[in-house]
């Protein structure tokens, strides 16, 4: 049973969140066992525990799965309208559709009514945390972009939306008429407008992602002259036909307000756009988005356009669940951590070793639940792979999700978003994660940023149309004032791409350097505007605004073809990562491998030995490189 509060009500909710972090291990098992009770009879647990609600017996038969190995069931459900209780024996209102930009493809998440129960509690304990945290926010207005698209009805009758459509549709009094368009266009230009003639009363601006919240610049820096001249007439642009947006700018853009227009047309007038955030609403005190994992490398650009304003990083959630909530909403957007909520769901956790890959994981590896830890027993310091059980018919389900646990709030963990698991790029045997690109690509743009370059946005594919096949990354770079784009320096962007190629690992060095297996890393800039457009294409094939996150590793060849249309300049790096660059390279590396050789006949110690061939590795390549 959720407990109930005011969510107005600060002392209340914090008391109830110092209970449960206090009491994690006894509330995870009560969820387990609510869970098991409730569903044990299911079609698909009664396959594993014969209608037993055991909760070691669940451990110990019940498998860990994929979304490809639930698909069946949930197409029965979706599809051919067979009865929810083939997962759950709560009936399932309406499908959550992910966004499929992360992982790659969309999956539909089953939803019942009281997991709108569990997610509106959390967003109670959530008000609880920013009205602690987060003061001035009651004495303005937060302009929070929400776009929603149409539902779609699948052929067993159930309705399929958005997380962020479920929550509006669903509370449809609660949100203003304009957030209500399914027109994203006609509904984005309705709010900012909304937001630009009540400037001077916005204490805080956000959307979901940071990726959006940059798009919405965008959109903005294209439309200000046309939403500055409606403010000045008193008048909305013809184009804006939906009635819902009508009606909702009418009451607030009632008349004629030219100064208030000159205002605006100063700021953006201005030749750079840096601070444009806080320039155009004053009283800003912070800005809202998701911005750890792939989100991170959007921070500079963040921090460029806001005037570096507080950036808050909330919650972590899913159409799967929701998980956590950041307690120090005003800490550095790098050091995000969010403590799991005990009574969302069952969580579990596979760990991940400190070099370990965790694509290498496999769900049908029988010995993989022996390694399964439960959220009391996480490690600081370690890695995980998140498991999480539901009441909407969810078994020990990977979430392809990789974090890492930073510390904990009570007895509760709190852990900070790494990466998906199963984006990765490779050639060969090399396996680069999501945050080793990242980290490559941040270590490669300190090269440019003296210049006056930031990276707005990139993605990246492995390339094996020929031989050798080689990692391809795509930037859009931004320059940081309004001066005409120049030409890129041939010499400082091969350096670009070789920087990139030296912050990868060990594999991937040693696979570049033997001939016929990996091929010189490319780099190739996109037009401005590129990013927007590769969005475009994703909402176009169903994913929705406020879910996209721009992917990493593009699997999609239309999508890679968009970005190929708009390169306006190639660059390659160096044909050799490692060279052996003098005769005191070569020296240096006979002294330590003769060292080694030494050591591996007299050392018993196998943790010695690999600590002793580490730094021969290390060696050996800060020599050569």
């Amino acid at each position: 049973m959720l407990p109930t509060f005011d969510p107005r009500d600060t002392e209340a909710g914090s008391r109830i969140l110092e209970d449960i972090t206090s009491n994690a291990g006894h509330i995870q098992e009560q969820v387990l066992e609510e869970i098991l009770t409730k569903n044990a009879s299911t079609d698909y647990l009664k396959g594993f525990l014969n209608g037993y609600s055991d909760k070691e017996l669940f451990k110990n038969k019940v498998p860990v799965v994929d979304y490809e190995d639930i698909k069946i069931y949930i197409d029965r459900i979706a599809l051919d309208g067979e009865p929810s209780q083939i997962l759950t024996n709560d009936s399932i209102t309406e499908l959550l559709i992910s966004s499929g930009t992360s992982g790659g493809k969309q999956k539909w998440i089953p939803k019942t009514a009281e997991e709108g129960e569990r997610r509106a509690f959390f967003f109670c304990l959530l008000a609880t945390v920013q009205n602690r945290y987060l003061h001035g926010l009651n004495d303005g207005k937060v302009l929070f972009f929400v776009l929603i698209s149409p539902d779609i009805h699948t052929p067993g009758g159930l309705v399929l939306r958005t997380t962020t459509a479920s929550e509006i549709k669903n509370r449809k009094d609660r949100y203003p008429q304009v957030i209500l368009c399914e027109d994203t266009n006609q509904s984005l230009y309705s709010q900012l407008l909304c937001g630009l003639v009540q400037r001077d009363a916005i204490a805080s601006i956000g959307t979901f992602f940071a990726s959006g919240l940059l798009r919405i610049i965008k959109f903005f820096e294209e439309h200000w002259q046309e939403m500055s001249s409606n403010i000045r007439t008193g008048q909305m642009s013809d184009w804006i036909t939906d009635p819902k947006c009508k009606r909702a700018v009418s009451l607030i853009l009632s008349k004629q307000m030219p100064d208030l227009a000159d205002s605006i047309d100063l700021v953006c007038q201005e030749k750079s756009w840096e601070g444009i955030i806080k320039k155009i609403w004053p009283r800003i005190k912070y800005v809202q988005a998701i911005i750890t994992g792939s989100m991170a490398q959007y921070i500079p650009a963040l921090e460029f356009y806001t005037g570096r304003l507080p950036i808050v990083s909330r919650v972590y959630v899913s159409s799967e669940a929701c998980f956590g909530i950041n307690l120090k909403p005003l800490c550095s957007p790098y050091d995000v951590s969010y403590t799991f909520i005990p009574n969302m769901a069952y969580y579990e956790f596979i760990p991940i070793g400190n070099h370990q890959d965790p694509n290498c994981t496999n769900s049908k590896d029988a010995r993989l639940k022996d390694h399964i830890v439960d959220l009391a027993n996480v490690k600081i310091g370690q890695h995980y792979e998140l498991l999480v059980t539901t009441c909407t018919g969810l078994y020990r389900y990977r979430m392809g999700d990789v974090l890492l646990v930073t510390g904990f709030h009570n007895i509760t963990p709190q852990f900070k978003f790494v990466q998906r698991r199963n984006v990765v790029l490779s050639i060969d045997t090399d396996k680069t994660t999501e945050q080793d690109l990242q980290n490559a690509v941040t270590i490669a743009m300190h090269i440019l940023e003296p210049l006056g370059f930031f990276l707005l946005d990139y993605s990246s594919y492995a390339d094996t149309s020929s031989i050798p096949g080689h990692y391809v990354l795509f930037w859009e770079l931004q320059l940081r004032s309004n001066d005409d784009f120049p030409v890129l320096d041939q010499v400082k962007m091969e350096k670009c791409c070789s920087l990139v190629e030296q912050s990868l690992d060990l594999q991937y060095k040693m696979l570049r350097n033997q001939s016929n297996t990996i091929g010189p890393l490319e780099v190739r800039v996109v037009k401005q505007g590129s990013f927007n457009v590769l969005m475009d294409f994703y909402v176009s094939q169903g994913t929705s605004l406020n879910q996209y996150k721009t992917p990493k590793n593009i699997k999609s060849e239309k999508a890679i073809e968009i970005l190929d249309s708009r390169v306006v300049e190639n660059f390659t790096a160096e044909k050799c990562l490692i060279k052996t660059r003098s005769l005191w390279s070569s020296r240096i590396f006979l002294h330590i491998s003769s060292l080694v050789i030494y050591l591996v006949l007299q050392c018993r110690n196998v943790k010695v030995l690999h600590h002793c061939m580490d730094v021969f590795v290390f060696y050996y390549f800060s020599a050569c490189l």
